[in-house]
C-alpha cells in the first residue's frame, strides 16, 4: 500500500468509519489486562497515529475512560474496539482497518499479563472455516450483515432493512 494513500477502516456494523493519511506509527501488541478486557481477547493489536492524520468519515466513537490516563473509543452500536487514547497519542485497533494484514506488529507490551498459551497458538491444528464438517452447512447458509472492508456511500444499503440489535431480540 502506498504511504500517501489513506488507509481506511471502521467498526463491524459500519456506523463508524475512519481514514488515516500518511505513514502509520509503531504497530504493537499489548498484553496488559486492561487491553485484554477492552478487546475481549488475549491481547490488543494497535498501531499509533497522530491526531492530525485521523479523520472520522462516518459517525464517531463513543468513549470509556479505562484509567486516569487512557480513554478507549468504540462503536456505540456494535461494540467494536477502535481507539486507545493516552497523553502521548492515539492508537487504532489494527483489526478495524480494511486491510489489517498490511500492518505488521513490531513490538509487544504488557508482557507481565501475557497469557502463557499465546506463544503456542501457532502449534494448534488449523483448518479453513468450511473444512469443519460440523459447521460447513451452517456457514454456507450464513448471510453477513457486517460492513464490507471498503468505504461505502451509505450503510446499511437502502434495500436492506436494519437488523435487530441484541437488546431488541431479548
Amino acid at each position: 500500500m502506498n504511504e500517501t494513500s489513506p488507509r481506511t477502516g471502521g467498526c463491524q456494523c459500519g456506523a463508524v468509519r475512519f481514514a488515516v493519511s500518511g505513514p502509520l506509527g509503531q504497530a504493537s501488541i499489548c498484553h496488559c489486562r486492561m487491553c485484554q478486557k477492552a478487546f475481549g481477547s488475549f491481547y490488543a493489536p494497535l498501531v499509533s497515529i497522530t491526531e492530525k492524520k485521523l479523520t472520522w468519515t462516518r459517525g464517531a466513537p463513543a468513549y470509556f475512560q479505562s484509567s486516569n490516563h487512557v480513554r478507549r473509543g468504540f462503536c456505540e452500536t456494535c461494540g467494536t474496539p477502535l481507539t486507545y487514547e493516552a497523553p502521548d497519542g492515539i492508537a487504532l485497533a489494527i483489526g478495524a482497518f480494511d486491510a489489517p494484514e498490511t500492518i505488521v506488529p513490531t513490538v509487544q507490551f504488557g508482557l507481565e499479563a501475557k497469557i502463557p498459551f499465546v506463544d503456542r497458538l501457532h502449534c494448534l491444528p488449523g483448518m479453513t472455516s468450511l473444512d469443519d464438517p460440523e459447521s460447513a452447512d451452517f456457514l454456507k447458509s450464513l448471510v453477513s450483515y457486517q460492513h464490507p472492508d471498503h468505504d461505502t456511500r451509505d450503510w446499511p444499503p437502502a434495500d436492506e432493512a436494519p437488523k435487530p440489535s441484541a437488546k431488541e431480540t431479548k
